[in-house]
């Protein structure tokens, strides 16, 4: 198999909520509204990491899931922001809207980021709603939610190893041997048209293995993105 596509699953944090807080000091006589707001919840960036090659990782872990924003605090304190998630994809990355089908960005150079999933904004507590007619409003906002959204995966496979040699050499047939490419393998009168790609896990490492069209004297070799 060839993990040139995935589907993920992200979620940015919820905004925390604001607080209903009055000041009670034993000598303020008047201790006004004093509840903070919510902290805004943490946002999802897919980053390039060039040393990544293939999408296999996401066959294992496909969700992924923000910081939400802490409540606020008594004295105005503004709660704590949810920290932001950052997803590694490797170069070649195309994401796309997996409902829409909307193209969401090529991600090629190493540490680029693009945001996916904006995290909620913090709800305000009770102090932002006093007023000369309402000194002691007993108000306070909700955070408001994260975004969710599912997106479709799509990697431009660069080769690291290439299988060269003349037609029927079996180089299909090595290919399906160490990885778990399916190429079609039978004694037909033509070479590989198509490179075939194959995925080979070798200790810690994802290699991409290409099973390059024969070489045929006097005949250019097809070009190709491997």
């Amino acid at each position: 198999m060839t993990y040139d596509e995935a589907k993920i699953y992200t979620r940015s944090g919820d905004g925390g909520n604001g607080l209903v807080h009055f000041r009670r000091e034993k000598f303020v006589p008047r201790g006004g509204p004093s509840g903070g707001d919510g902290g805004k919840g943490g946002d999802v960036y897919l980053v390039v990491k060039p040393t990544m090659n293939t999408l296999i990782a996401f066959t294992r872990h496909s969700r992924f899931r923000a910081a939400n924003g802490a409540p606020g605090g008594p004295s105005n304190k503004t709660g704590h922001s949810g920290e932001d998630l950052l997803v590694e994809v490797p170069p070649g990355t195309i994401v796309r809207d997996r409902r829409t089908g909307d193209l969401i960005a090529d991600l090629t150079a190493p540490g680029q980021r693009i945001l996916v999933a904006k995290g909620g904004r913090g709800g305000r507590g009770n102090a932002r709603f006093a007023s000369s007619t309402n000194q002691a409003p007993r108000i306070a906002e909700k955070g408001e939610p994260g975004e969710e959204r599912t997106l479709a995966l799509e990697l431009k496979l660069l080769a690291d190893v290439g299988i060269v040699g003349v037609p029927n050499a079996g180089k299909s047939t090595l290919l399906s041997v160490i990885s778990n490419a399916k190429p079609k393998i039978d004694s037909y009168p033509f070479t590989t048209l198509q490179p075939n790609l194959g995925v080979v896990i070798l200790d810690d490492r994802d290699l991409v293995f290409a099973d390059i069209p024969g070489l045929i004297e006097g005949r250019t070799p097809c070009r190709s993105g491997a």
